[in-house]
């Protein structure tokens, strides 16, 4: 064998070494799932976290705002996210789908919703729209209930009052976390008291109180189509070359209404479950569900991914 021939193999050897080396330490890295501290988005995104690790993943769920999760999709700091409630956010999302450095990807919730709510009896007595909020701005001390500071809930209601939209001028926004605004609704229901807040489906929200969805809202607020709202997935640019697999996982991870209330009512109905373990509960009566999830998806090292999560599933509940 010439010289020539033995350098140019050499070169070929250590090129292909590198390339598999640095192939093998992406692998590695660890999966960062964006969330927020709602209950519906911890639950997709701690399922998401015990699915990646039956595979043989490293994952991980780290809550931010609404706001710093788009930042974080954006700079790569985070790989996925499952709470993009749409058209809500777009005032948050929008700029970073047109900018190409979050990627939109998939619906994993259609028929969702996510606008404001009444106890039903304030609904019975008058205020049935956004635009009957005024008239009886005095029975609620002027006041709309949203959640945590940054959300797109909030500065949608925010905006309203800021326009003076459906004549919300005086009106203040009250914002603290979820389940801050829902103690307060319960304890305004419970003593017959008036309360506007943000409401959403699903959520245990809906068997906890008496609760009726007002109607009226616009595309400048919570959608024309009173508020009905699609959840999607999005993952950050170039997510789904990197890692193939886990991005079919992604893509095929849908969460149906129905499924989502179940869980959220056995979490409500005992206090001492986690949401997770309620999750995979669930799962486990369910294996036409996580089949669905894992078709085409393989383990990290590439055996059949459905039956290692049915076994990390025997394990865990």
């Amino acid at each position: 064998m010439s010289i020539g021939l033995r350098r140019i193999l050499a070169v070929a050897f250590i090129v292909a070494t590198l390339f598999c080396s640095s192939l093998t330490a992406f692998a590695a890295d660890k999966i960062t799932i964006a969330s927020v501290s709602w209950t519906g988005v911890t639950i997709k995104s701690e399922v998401a976290v015990n699915v990646l690790e039956s595979l043989g993943y490293q994952a991980e769920n780290k809550v931010f705002s609404v706001p710093i999760v788009y930042s974080a999709l954006s700079t790569g700091d985070a790989d996925v996210f499952f709470g993009n409630w749409m058209p809500s956010m777009a005032n948050v999302a929008d700029k970073f789908f047109d900018k190409g450095t979050v990627v939109k990807y998939v619906a994993n919730m259609p028929g969702a919703k996510y606008t404001l709510a009444v106890p039903t009896y304030c609904a019975e007595a008058g205020l049935k729209d956004f635009s009957d909020i005024a008239k009886y701005g005095d029975k609620l001390d002027w006041k709309i209930y949203g959640i945590e500071p940054g959300n797109d809930g909030n500065l949608i209601i925010q905006d309203m009052i800021d326009k003076n939209l459906f004549g919300l001028g005086k009106f203040k926004l009250v914002a603290s976390s979820e389940v801050a605004m829902l103690s307060e609704a319960q304890a305004f229901a419970a003593n017959d008291k008036w309360i506007v807040f943000l409401g959403w489906a699903p959520h245990s929200m809906n068997e906890r109180i008496d609760m009726t969805y007002l109607t009226g809202s616009t595309a400048d607020t919570f959608g024309d189509n009173n508020g009905t709202a699609t959840v999607w997935t999005n993952i950050r640019k170039g997510f789904d070359k990197d890692n193939p697999n886990v991005a079919r996982l992604f893509r095929n991870m849908v969460f149906p209404v129905d499924m989502m209330n179940q869980i959220m009512t056995a979490v409500y109905r005992d206090k001492g479950l986690k949401p997770v373990q309620a999750a995979l509960a669930w799962l486990k009566d369910h294996p036409d569900m996580y089949g669905k999830w894992l078709d085409g998806v393989t383990t990290a090292d590439g055996k059949p991914g459905a039956a290692a999560f049915k076994a990390y599933l025997d394990s865990k509940v």
